[in-house]
């Protein structure tokens, strides 16, 4: 599930000492940066090192924190930073992630459905593959689309927030969201039942469609409902698949921190804290 906000008087604020802020920044969001670590790296070993890199980072330059943006904001950025410096392109990762027209299912002459009236076991099972999808969907993505998908899709962050974090425009990062979201949802996609007749004719013009998936995506960057009295049925599936991958991106994110590594986190914090004394 995803995490809460923590209360704000959990938070610790510029002139707190490191020894004291880092352990509560680690308290807080070192599980959501172990979720993202392991599934940038696509190990759990090398998850467990870039964490420890983050936090050890965040140590060493919680002096320079101004508080211009919040903690859970600054520590990201560092993790972004670590992130790109210690992955690399994997052999076989792909350079692009497809055309907009290629991640949509215009052309498609048999429509997926998803039905709440679905047998239970039938749903649970469709989730399962839905997750699993999902998971290897992320771990093709190219870097660039992964870390907006991740940022957005599973901790949570805003297009804003996601485009400070990582030094993008506004607009860049909003299209590779986008872009990711609909790559996801066509890996979902093709694990759900299909309609037993072929998809009526649109009835709409397909910039309609496009107008309709734009609205759609913006809903999902805002965390709001989306509804719409024009709507077609093809429409109606694709968005349907959209929810459940949404859905199933936010249930990634309980990933539980290995207490192996709180535990080593801990003892350098607090070594480190030993023998510097914080401004």
């Amino acid at each position: 599930m995803a995490h809460a906000d923590p209360p704000p008087d959990a938070i610790p604020e510029p002139g707190d000492p490191a020894g004291e802020a880092i352990p509560r920044l680690l308290d807080l969001y070192a599980p959501q940066l172990f979720a993202l670590a392991t599934r940038l790296c696509g190990s759990r070993d090398e998850g467990e090192d870039l964490v420890q890199e983050i936090f050890l980072r965040a140590f060493d330059g919680w002096g320079g924190f101004e508080g211009r943006a919040s903690p859970k904001t600054w520590l990201y950025t560092i993790a972004a930073n670590a992130c790109q410096r210690m992955h690399r392109k994997r052999s076989g990762e792909p350079d692009h992630i497809g055309s907009l027209q290629e991640l949509l299912p215009f052309g498609e002459p048999l429509i997926a459905v998803i039905s709440s009236e679905q047998e239970p076991s039938d749903q649970i099972q469709i989730r399962a593959e839905a997750l699993r999808r999902v998971e290897d969907e992320i771990a093709s993505l190219p870097d660039e689309f992964r870390m907006p998908l991740i940022l957005k899709e599973i901790v949570g962050f805003s297009v804003p927030e996601i485009a400070a974090i990582l030094g993008l425009a506004e607009g860049t990062a909003r299209s590779r969201v986008h872009r990711a979201r609909l790559k996801l949802r066509s890996a979902v996609d093709r694990a759900l039942p299909r309609s037993p007749d072929l998809a009526p004719p649109p009835a709409y013009p397909q910039q309609t469609c496009l107008d309709l998936l734009d609205a759609k995506q913006e809903a999902l960057d805002r965390g709001v409902p989306f509804a719409s009295d024009v709507i077609c049925e093809r429409c109606r599936s694709v968005f349907a698949s959209m929810d459940l991958t949404h859905e199933v991106c936010r249930n990634l994110a309980g990933t539980d921190l290995p207490e192996g590594l709180r535990g080593r986190l801990r003892e350098e914090i607090a070594a480190r804290s030993g023998g510097k004394h914080d401004a």
